[in-house]
């Protein structure tokens, strides 16, 4: 099986769309039960037009990765699950929209309790603090919409030059009208 990296700064986990779980799973949660959410919170990020995705677990535990440090998603709208195992610490930590992602001068520290997700916007600088002991696992869904990313690239702030995909790509696509 393909074994590709979550992202550029977690070296554990793996892919959903590497395990089939894209069509089956991902994109019936994102339309049906997400996006009626996100389009109420996040209006101004497309909300309502979250036409792709980027869908990964990750791993957090001693010998591995222990902490995830300041930076924003390549997404509008994040959504982060915390699956469990028993783990102590880690909590998440957010600072301001679109600040640059070192060093946080000031954050607010938000617990991550098993089984309970939290959504929140791509370009929040964000991150996650060292694990004490045991092991964590995160359903991590980076929601995006082509509507808004077309016209601004979120990593670049530049107009986006469209090259084809595999997949969902970065989330750049021809247009979708919500």
């Amino acid at each position: 099986m393909p074994k590709g990296r979550p992202n550029t700064m977690n070296n554990y986990g793996v892919l959903l769309n590497e395990l089939g779980m894209d069509e089956t799973f991902i994109t019936p949660l994102r339309e049906k039960y997400l996006q009626p959410i996100t389009a109420l919170l996040y209006p101004d990020l497309g909300g309502a037009c979250l036409d792709s995705h980027k869908a990964f677990v990750v791993k957090y535990s001693l010998h591995e990765d222990l902490d995830l440090s300041s930076h924003y998603d390549n997404a509008e709208v994040t959504l982060n699950v915390s699956l469990g195992k028993d783990f102590t610490e880690g909590n998440l930590y957010f600072g301001d929209f679109s600040q640059e992602p070192t060093p946080v001068p000031k954050y607010i520290e938000i617990e991550h309790v098993v089984a309970q997700g939290l959504l929140h916007r791509g370009g929040q600088i964000h991150g996650a603090l060292p694990i004490a002991s045991g092991e964590r696992w995160n359903l991590i869904i980076w929601m995006r919409s082509s509507v808004i990313r077309n016209q601004l690239c979120p990593m670049c702030n530049k107009k986006p030059e469209l090259v084809e995909a595999e997949g969902f790509g970065d989330g750049f696509k021809p247009l979708t009208m919500c």
